[in-house]
């Protein structure tokens, strides 16, 4: 499968398979249209009036010359073996096993909610304003310990693991956060691992210990805001319901430049309030940060942010203006980084990730605060998905088994999709959140995914 498309003058040309990137000419990029369908004679009658029938036949033989070689139109990249697991675990499925069991699989990363509380109210909230709707709550050291022992005696050979610190609002733990690093850093070298911390905060506890501790201890620190000062403040209030930027922004600069502006990143999210976010990601670009998200509002119809098809377009062309401007700020020796933007070409995921995405339920889990496990943070709350509980050792095998078996084979709508193994399939809570299935990918969601890739597509032709 190949996808072909163009943008600000420049054709593209992708491999589904093999993920190699081209630029064609005019000629070439047409004769695509016919190369699988029509004869070589048959192509250059239809295009020879227009191109002239040499410069046809040396496209088509280019063409001919890539595909021969497996750089156009390769093989599929999942091997037969991952079709047959495919099959023979939807058939262990059908039989119908409901036991509970151990942690059957490897884990390598945990997020961890120490805080089921937060300082602010953001509209848009979909943890429902910090308690996930289970109450608020905070995480206790036992509690925390006994997740730490949970993830390295679930991590088997595995020696590199991830754990971030979430909430709510991180922060309003902060001690306690503190005292799980400790005690992880005794199990790492007892265990002969290397637990990575990373934790996401909206900053507005922070202070100069925290951020020296944080610099310290995490390996990458996601810090919330949304761009300009009344976009922000329109969605990100504190319990009072003022406005939060004035109050954050200069923490948040604090932190990027303490860490050299590297391993962070600002992290916004964008409704149809605010169609214009390219504005938003220049504006915290204009602010110095080197790192920044910027992601689309995932809620619910009828809530009056949301993002609906009608915006798409709209969309679509933001993330092209975006992109304009990300590479003439590059070439003028001003740029920054946007997170979706950022495909590795050389060395990005290895198939299983491409086939099975980010791992949720299987090899990623989130724990409550009182230690309830789920198969990700944005599945906390659905009684539906609650996977058991680390203090006893027990997981409900359905679940896992739903998830470690859910892939793009699995999601019908991914098999035509020439950006499948850029998402994986898509994000499952997305997915299920609006279509009640995991395996139903969010439709808006894949359409500004396509799109960002494509873009970040352009990027790369324009900064080799």
């Amino acid at each position: 499968m190949i996808h072909k498309f163009t943008l600000f003058g420049t054709n593209i040309v992708v491999d589904t398979n093999s993920g190699l990137v081209f630029t064609f000419d005019p000629v070439a990029f047409e004769v695509l249209d016919f190369f699988n369908d029509y004869s070589e004679k048959e192509i250059v009658n239809i295009l020879g009036g227009k191109y002239g029938e040499n410069q046809v036949n040396e496209a088509i033989a280019e063409i001919k010359e890539l595909r021969d070689s497996g750089m156009l139109f390769s093989k599929d990249i999942i091997p037969d073996e991952m079709y047959q697991s495919v099959y023979r675990n939807k058939k262990d499925l059908n039989e119908g096993n409901t036991a509970d069991r151990p942690m059957p699989n490897v884990l390598k990363a945990m997020c961890l909610h120490v805080s089921h509380d937060c300082n602010m109210r953001c509209k848009y909230c979909f943890a429902s304003k910090g308690d996930f709707e289970l109450g608020r709550k905070l995480m206790d050291i036992q509690t925390g310990k006994k997740a730490i022992d949970f993830l390295i005696k679930h991590s088997g050979n595995r020696r590199n693991l991830e754990v971030d610190f979430f909430g709510g609002e991180p922060l309003m733990n902060f001690n306690v956060v503190k005292e799980i690093v400790s005690y992880a850093r005794e199990q790492e070298k007892r265990h002969n691992k290397n637990i990575r911390f990373t934790i996401t905060t909206n900053a507005l506890l922070l202070n100069d210990e925290m951020i020296q501790y944080i610099n310290e201890n995490f390996v990458n620190v996601v810090l919330s805001l949304d761009g300009r000062e009344e976009v922000n403040d329109s969605m990100r209030v504190s319990v009072d319901g003022s406005g939060t930027y004035k109050h954050i922004l200069g923490k948040i600069k604090k932190v990027a430049e303490s860490r050299e502006q590297n391993n962070y990143y600002v992290r916004g999210t964008f409704t149809r309030n605010n169609l214009d976010f390219s504005r938003d990601v220049l504006h915290l670009a204009d602010e110095g940060f080197k790192q920044v998200s910027v992601e689309p509002v995932v809620a619910p119809d009828g809530s009056g942010y949301e993002i609906r098809e009608e915006d798409i377009p709209r969309i679509m062309n933001e993330y092209e203006n975006l992109a304009y401007e990300y590479v003439k700020r590059k070439k003028e020796g001003k740029g920054f980084n946007f997170f979706h933007f950022m495909i590795d070409l050389d060395h990005g995921p290895c198939a299983i990730k491409r086939f099975k995405g980010c791992g949720a339920g299987f090899e990623y889990v989130a724990v409550t605060p009182e230690g309830y496990v789920y198969p990700c943070h944005q599945f906390v709350g659905v009684e539906k998905f609650k996977m058991g509980n680390i203090h006893e050792d027990i997981l409900n095998a359905d679940i896992i088994d739903m998830f470690r078996n859910s892939n793009i084979l699995t999601k019908y709508e991914c098999s035509d999709c020439w950006a499948k193994y850029y998402c994986g399939g898509g994000c499952q809570a997305n997915a299920y959140h609006f279509n009640s299935d995991i395996n139903l990918p969010y439709k808006i969601g894949c359409e500004l995914e396509r799109k960002r890739v494509e873009c970040a597509l352009w990027i790369k032709t324009q900064l080799l």
